[in-house]
């Protein structure tokens, strides 16, 4: 696990309710592999956005995790990108949505390093 360097961070992490915390370290873990598999890897800034973990690449778009009001814990993506139209086009009825701004989960196993990966590397490299 990549230590955090914003206490803040992981205060938000620690403030979450096991289920949620243990499926969004793994969310983080899995956001933090791929931007180093990336070409040219950029820095990711972790910082808190609407009180929630938030991940921003110097030409990406920022991607958050936390609760849902449907699920146990989420990954969000900007609503207004073309970031969930683009997801759901390649992997069509894989996953449970809310809308075009977040994947919902209710278990760690439903993480998919491939698929999720796939997204949020799109996330890290929205602007380039």
């Amino acid at each position: 696990m990549t230590p955090f360097d914003n206490p803040k961070v992981a205060a938000a992490y620690d403030a979450l309710p096991n289920d949620t915390r243990s499926g969004a370290l793994a969310l983080r873990d899995l956001i933090f592999e791929t931007a180093a598999s990336l070409p040219g890897a950029q820095p990711l800034e972790e910082s808190l956005r609407w009180g929630q973990p938030a991940y921003l690449a110097p030409k990406g778009s920022t991607i958050r995790l936390g609760t849902h009001k449907s699920a146990r814990f989420a990954l969000f993506v900007h609503c207004q990108s073309r970031l969930m139209a683009d997801f759901t086009s390649a992997f069509p009825g894989e996953d449970r949505l809310d809308g075009n701004r977040a994947i919902l989960f209710d278990d760690t196993s439903q993480i998919d390093p491939a698929r999720h990966g796939w997204l949020i590397a799109r996330a890290l490299t929205y602007h380039l």
